[in-house]
């Protein structure tokens, strides 16, 4: 695309960065603009952003905070956003606890993650102590013991045979980052090593 502004020519390609190259023949400037990565801002009606947002809920149990941001990217303004966000809520698309419940259940089940990460994750999407107590409550203590104990002896079971002293601390380590608790992480540490 060539855009001539007095004697200077725009030339916009999706390529390289710009360049300025002069035209021998005509004297001219030539200024080759090109733009990588452009990202071009759609615009949205209320009605349109709202559909989408319920795609987006239906898709995948989501938090306000996600579709906050979500609405924030497609450049909604926030009495909008809080517009949108109140009838995704009334029409059952966004649900806190829903949200709470599922990701606790998916996070301790697949990824083996202990009550301190799963609690920090769920404050870092701006979930309610309410809500995060709710979800809790729905991991079985059993379960929990159980999960520890097999999580813990297959790590143990996969350290290279190393000083005792630095296998408890990898394994601690290990067993940390997951979101165990420490006492409930110390207790299984000196019991396997």
């Amino acid at each position: 695309m060539l855009i001539r502004i007095s004697n200077t020519v725009l030339k916009t390609r999706m390529e390289k960065p710009s360049i300025n190259q002069s035209d021998p023949q005509k004297g001219s400037l030539f200024c080759f603009c090109t733009f990588t990565h452009m990202k071009v801002r759609q615009h949205f009606t209320v009605a349109e952003a709202t559909q989408k947002l319920q795609r987006y809920c239906a898709y995948q149990e989501r938090c306000h905070k996600e579709v906050k941001s979500k609405l924030q990217e497609m450049g909604m303004i926030p009495l909008v956003i809080d517009t949108i966000v109140t009838q995704l809520i009334e029409d059952n698309f966004l649900n806190e606890t829903r949200f709470a419940e599922n990701f606790v259940r998916g996070k301790f089940n697949q990824k083996k993650w202990g009550k301190v990460r799963l609690v920090r994750e769920l404050k870092a999407r701006d979930i309610s102590e309410f809500n995060i107590k709710v979800a809790l409550k729905q991991i079985d203590a059993s379960d929990y013991t159980a999960t520890l104990n097999a999580l813990a002896q297959k790590r143990a079971a996969q350290l290279p045979p190393i000083h005792p002293q630095k296998k408890r601390k990898k394994l601690a380590d290990y067993l940390l980052y997951r979101g165990w608790e420490s006492h409930l992480v110390f207790e299984k540490v000196n019991e396997l090593i």
